[in-house]
């Protein structure tokens, strides 16, 4: 126990605790935001499509045919309102009474084709259109395809991420701008001790990072996991890792906080957009997927949701381990080649 490297990490245990921004947006901020993101998208009954019907000659009988539908919600107003509420998002498609039927909308916009199709599809089957086909819906509400299932493992490696970079290389910065890391300097301890106990204290943060959001995800939403938990521990160990890597890299050299935030900030951001937090990278370019695919985070949610909707196995995660594994070790190579302790 008098090793050097268990008193720094006793040391960057009591040092993180008391800095509550860190905790704040490590521990807090990624269950608010699993709350309300859980519940906007809660998988109960889809918001009624929003028309507007413009007033003129067969409005009333259009809007009385559309309001008998519970998926639309109807508007009559006149020309210049209907097309002002258009414009502004308050309606998805503005329906036009006479011969023909007119339809505006925005073709770009998936929520106005969705609202031209199905008023188009009750006013059509009111004027005694029969469907050549039969069919049917089967709508998903099983857990594992609903959308809380595909975010909360984004969600889950965000928060990996921020820990990483904020609890890491805040907290070296901070300490250099306070002279604390000069007085360090002047003991036996060694570069490597250092940068690898604040790495490995990761470790310790990790259950409170995971555990909470993965429960309350569980208790209130129903989100589980296929694959084992031991997958999932590793994975997010491997996750943490690396971005505990790549935080001590950005920290190397920052003198001020706010060139640490900028940088943190600059690696973040492109990430949280590019690497399917929110929503599949299917959604980019071809060409791009390549270069996203190549980014940790990543890695670390697609593995992540492999083994929590596929049930995926560690073996076949290979790729988005060596992924992690890459940008974690020479990310702490270059860190304790250039580190600076002053």
């Amino acid at each position: 126990m008098n090793s050097p490297l268990v008193h720094l990490l006793l040391a960057r245990f009591r040092e993180s605790i008391r800095h509550p921004e860190t905790i704040f947006w490590t521990f807090v901020f990624p269950i608010l935001l699993a709350f309300a993101l859980g519940i906007a998208f809660r998988g109960e009954r889809p918001d009624p499509a929003a028309a507007a019907v413009v007033d003129s000659p067969g409005a009333a009988e259009i809007a009385r045919t559309l309001r008998a539908d519970d998926d639309v919600r109807v508007d009559v107003l006149p020309r210049e309102a209907a097309d002002r509420l258009l414009r502004t998002g308050g309606a998805a498609v503005l329906v036009i009474p006479g011969d023909p039927l007119v339809y505006r909308y925005d073709p770009t916009r998936p929520d106005s084709r969705l609202a031209r199709e199905r008023v188009d599809g009750i006013l059509q089957r009111a004027a005694g259109r029969t469907d050549p086909v039969p069919a049917a819906d089967r709508l998903v509400t099983e857990p594992g395809a609903r959308y809380i299932d595909f975010l909360v493992p984004g969600l889950l490696g965000m928060n990996l991420m921020g820990g990483g970079l904020w609890g890491i290389g805040w907290v070296i910065v901070e300490d250099r701008i306070r002279k604390l890391l000069k007085l360090q300097l002047a003991t036996p301890m060694r570069k490597r001790d250092f940068l690898l106990a604040h790495v490995l204290s990761r470790m310790v943060f990790l259950p409170l990072e995971v555990v909470p959001l993965l429960f309350l995800s569980w208790l209130f939403f129903g989100v589980s996991t296929a694959g084992s938990a031991f997958s999932l521990a590793v994975t997010a160990t491997a996750g943490a890792l690396s971005f505990a890597g790549l935080g001590t890299l950005l920290a190397s050299r920052a003198r001020t906080t706010a060139a640490i935030s900028g940088l943190i900030n600059l690696a973040t951001f492109p990430m949280i957009v590019l690497s399917g937090v929110f929503f599949s990278v299917s959604r980019f370019p071809d060409s791009l997927r390549p270069l996203i695919r190549a980014l940790p985070l990543t890695a670390l949610i697609d593995a992540l949701r492999g083994i929590m909707t596929d049930g995926a196995h560690l073996a076949a995660l290979w790729p988005q381990f060596l992924v992690m594994g890459l940008w974690g070790t020479l990310s702490f190579v270059v860190a304790l080649w250039i580190f600076r302790w002053t």
